[in-house]
């Protein structure tokens, strides 16, 4: 007993020293195999390699979007970076709506799903993936980036209205 519940202590703890990370937020996506888009929130994202560009996610495998597409080298994925002003469309991808796309501006990137405005968007093929606890872990290939200005968004003490000014 006492095992578990320093483990489970231990736990959250490192959820509350996590909080304090600071860390961008991306919205990923990726075709269903039923050929509809599926996406959600992140806020483990990273740069990974620059030669080949690489970036780095975890997901969730209890999320639905990981276990709705095919996480198998070469499979095609989006990673969206948010601007400041993207908070209704992190609520959109954090939610647990079943069609998080019917309200937003999207369309298809070579069958990625890609939303419209987002500062930053990242056309990726898996490289590699492997699971790591509740998580697994994504190698993405980038093919093709788009930049537009803005101001990244910023999440800190689960709250993403943090600015960086």
């Amino acid at each position: 007993m006492a095992l578990r519940q320093q483990q489970t202590e231990s736990a959250g703890q490192f959820t509350e020293a996590m909080a304090r990370l600071v860390s961008g937020v991306a919205v990923v996506s990726a075709r269903r195999a039923d050929g509809r888009p599926c996406g959600l929130l992140v806020s483990s994202v990273c740069s990974y390699s620059v030669d080949p560009p690489s970036v780095l996610v975890a997901l969730a495998r209890s999320s639905r979007t990981y276990r709705s597409m095919d996480a198998r080298a070469g499979t095609a994925f989006g990673v969206h970076l948010l601007g400041a002003s993207d908070g209704p469309l992190a609520q959109v991808f954090a939610g647990g709506a079943a069609d998080k796309f019917a309200d937003v501006l999207w369309d298809w990137d070579a069958g990625v799903p890609r939303l419209s405005g987002v500062p930053v968007y990242l056309s990726c093929r898996v490289a590699a993936s492997f699971p790591h606890g509740d998580h697994v872990i994504m190698v993405g290939e980038v093919s093709h980036c788009a930049i537009a200005e803005g101001e990244p968004m910023v999440y800190f003490r689960r709250d993403l209205g943090w600015r960086l000014s």
